[in-house]
């Protein structure tokens, strides 16, 4: 039962996914921890190894669907933010510890209802956005990797993959279509998500065979049918009101991270008083 429950749940966020260019994992993440019943650090690699999936699954479908991906035009920027996410998400760990987590969780809670918020002004009213894939290559791989390293260390300090990030990144800052930015997107995010979990199996933390028959396997099969069924709608849905989904998906995604910064605040003060 729980088995058939986790696939019939993954289902909509893996669509998410291969709809918009996610991982998904923001979403699974308080899936896996309230309706599971799995401590954080059960459900983070879990949630890698799941994300892996759909991300494989997306970028699959969507290189299928939609027109032929420019690689010449566009490997350099998604290059320099692999570079720049990969070496920031080693070497930023340490410094961004030393931010207190509730801060840095303002910060970026922030900076995601802003995105979100230009992008459902922009989904509705084009206005200007940055054209970098204009300027020279030296321009583009100094940019990229600066963007790169800020996401770099988001991402391995939340646990995620970090697409919402990238998407707005390639729109706002490269001037690349919002389908086209999706596809990159899931690029530029399967090499994070591989090296999470190269971590996480030398940690010996996939051991557990009944994790997998029951919840890393059903949920995997649910992401990837999910992922399927979003790559082949992003080809009929236009790129306009795809702005408009995720711009409510950050939005979405900013409230949660409000959320659950309010209840661990009231549980510390339920901890302090008993």
């Amino acid at each position: 039962m729980d088995a058939f429950f986790a696939l019939i749940v993954a289902i909509p966020i893996g669509l998410l996914g291969g709809l918009i260019g996610l991982g998904g994992a923001e979403f699974r993440l308080p899936v896996l921890v309230g309706v599971f019943k799995r401590s954080a650090r059960q459900a983070v690699p879990i949630n890698l190894a799941i994300s892996l999936m759909t991300l494989v699954s997306s970028l699959f479908i969507r290189l299928k669907v939609l027109p032929e991906f420019p690689y010449a035009s566009l490997w350099l920027p998604i290059g320099t933010l692999i570079l720049g996410g990969v070496v920031f998400a080693f070497l930023g760990a340490g410094w961004i510890s030393q931010i207190p987590l509730h801060r840095l969780e303002a910060l970026i809670r922030y900076f995601l209802i802003l995105i979100g918020v230009l992008l459902l002004i922009e989904g509705v009213f084009s206005f200007p956005v940055g054209h970098l894939l204009q300027a020279s290559p030296w321009v583009q791989g100094i940019v990229g990797i600066l963007c790169g390293a800020i996401i770099g260390v988001v991402s391995s300090t939340l646990g995620v993959a970090g697409g919402e990030l990238i998407i707005p990144t390639l729109i706002f800052i490269f001037g690349i279509d919002v389908k086209l930015a999706g596809t990159a997107s899931l690029m530029i995010s399967l090499p994070t998500v591989v090296t999470g979990i190269i971590r996480y199996t030398r940690k010996g933390l996939y051991r557990e065979r009944k994790e997998w028959y029951t919840l890393i396997g059903p949920m995997g099969l649910g992401s990837i049918a999910g992922a399927i069924l979003g790559g082949i709608l992003v080809g009929t849905i236009s790129g306009q009101w795809l702005k408009v989904i995720l711009g409510l998906v950050l939005i979405a995604s900013a409230v949660r991270m409000f959320i659950h910064h309010h209840q661990s605040q009231n549980s510390q003060k339920v901890d302090f008083k008993l």
